[in-house]
């Protein structure tokens, strides 16, 4: 014959009010566990501005605007700066909108439209699926610090943007024109909002005359 075990009431809430502290704690650690104790980091959006390099007629060419080729070390989506010492750094909870290929491929599109009225200028994957295609290799992206000259120096970087751009066309893959846009613009002062200011000036003026030479070869086509 089995014989029935009865338990207390008060032992049995005991061991509920134990296994529910349990979970709780257990909770507890896991959820420390993946919680960050990073800043959140600022996102920060170039646009172009329009160029007086580019300043001509429009083009009317069909033209395809690959996704940028970008040095090691640029090909991120966070802020680099350049010290003295040739280290390479990032500025702090901050990034761009995107990587900085699509950053550059978007920007390009941008100038295109807005500084050489090109209707016919997109971006796009494949190098031969239009009349002509543009490819550009970002050399340099950075915020370049310079060493200290004086107790009141300020200390502000100047942004280096150095664009090499490639024009070919897509019917026979022969490459037209290359052009080099290499540009130092300094920062108002030091706040990364300054900073970024100096990096949509310089994005700007280098493409601007990329889209310059770019329409100037078109033209004779």
């Amino acid at each position: 014959m089995r014989t029935l075990t009865h338990r207390s009431p008060g032992r049995c809430r005991a061991r509920a009010a134990a296994a529910l502290a349990a979970a709780l704690a257990f909770s507890a650690c896991t959820g420390a566990l993946f919680k960050s104790h990073e800043p959140p980091r600022t996102v920060y959006l170039l646009t172009v501005t329009p160029s007086a390099a580019a300043a001509g007629a429009p083009i009317p060419a069909d033209l395809t605007i690959l996704r940028a080729r970008v040095r090691p070390g640029l090909d991120t989506t966070l802020i680099a700066v350049l010290y003295p010492d040739r280290r390479l750094d990032r500025f702090a909870a901050a990034r761009w909108s995107a990587p900085l290929d699509e950053v550059m491929q978007d920007l390009a599109v941008q100038a295109f439209r807005v500084d050489a009225q090109a209707p016919n200028v997109h971006a796009d994957i494949s190098a031969f699926g239009t009349g002509y295609w543009l490819e550009i290799d970002v050399a340099d992206f950075q915020a370049e610090y310079a060493a200290p000259r004086s107790a009141g120096d300020s200390g502000a970087p100047t942004v280096h943007v150095h664009l090499v751009a490639r024009l070919g066309a897509a019917g026979d893959r022969r490459v037209l024109g290359q052009f080099d846009a290499d540009i130092h613009e300094p920062s108002a002062d030091n706040r990364l909002t300054a900073i970024v200011e100096a990096y949509n000036r310089a994005a700007s003026a280098a493409l601007g005359k990329i889209v310059a030479e770019t329409g100037q070869t078109l033209s004779r086509q």
